[in-house]
């Protein structure tokens, strides 16, 4: 059977994460999938939205990880998942779930992957994406506005109060736990290049 690669994807918000992803999936199409932490906020039915929009959704305790642990074993052992999926207007899990294939690579992205030494220890290869906060912060302003509902005024007192502080607290130590750190995200093509040519070399063994 052929060794499942794992590749995690890490990086402050806005770092240029998903661009390094979609390079990777444009390129070896089928033999690559993905899930993103993102998904696995955990699910709060229960809670009223006022309620839910307080939540501290950049700490590690606002992910389901186990979860996401068991759904990564299960495509590393070719197995298909059904991955949740998560509608940020309304901060929670939908009903509906995505059915993921398992691949040759598969591809791990979040801020937070690396925070998680459990989670580290499934990857074989992890990236650290590295951006000015300046840089973060405006791509996440034009993003959170743009594509996920939200008022300039709730994005930037996120950013404040929860976004920047958790940034320093978990994810820029979480880098330590990286093999490779890439400054300027996907606009970065000499390590886009080298990556893609470990991948290469792994599908073709």
């Amino acid at each position: 059977m052929h060794k499942v690669m794992v590749i995690g994807i890490a990086g402050g918000t806005g770092s240029g994460k998903t661009t390094i992803t979609r390079r990777l999936m444009q390129r070896f199409g089928k033999d690559v999938c993905m899930i993103s932490y993102d998904n696995y906020y955990k699910a709060r039915h229960n809670i009223p939205f006022e309620e839910r929009a307080k939540i501290n959704y950049d700490h590690p305790d606002a992910f389901d990880t186990e979860l996401f642990l068991k759904d990564l074993r299960t495509l590393k052992a070719g197995k298909p998942i059904q991955m949740p999926l998560y509608d940020y207007a309304i901060h929670d899990r939908l009903e509906q779930t995505k059915q993921i294939y398992p691949a040759k690579v598969i591809l791990v992205e979040g801020i937070l992957i690396f925070a998680s030494p459990e989670l580290c220890n499934e990857m074989d290869i992890k990236l650290f994406v590295d951006a000015d906060a300046d840089v973060r912060i405006l791509r996440r302003i034009v993003r959170d506005v743009r594509d996920r509902g939200r008022s300039l005024d709730s994005v930037v007192n996120q950013y404040l109060t929860t976004v920047k502080p958790m940034h320093e607290q978990f994810v820029e130590p979480s880098k330590r736990r990286a093999d490779i750190i890439i400054p300027e995200g996907g606009h970065n093509l000499v390590a886009l290049d080298m990556i893609m040519e470990r991948v290469r070399a792994h599908l073709e063994q």
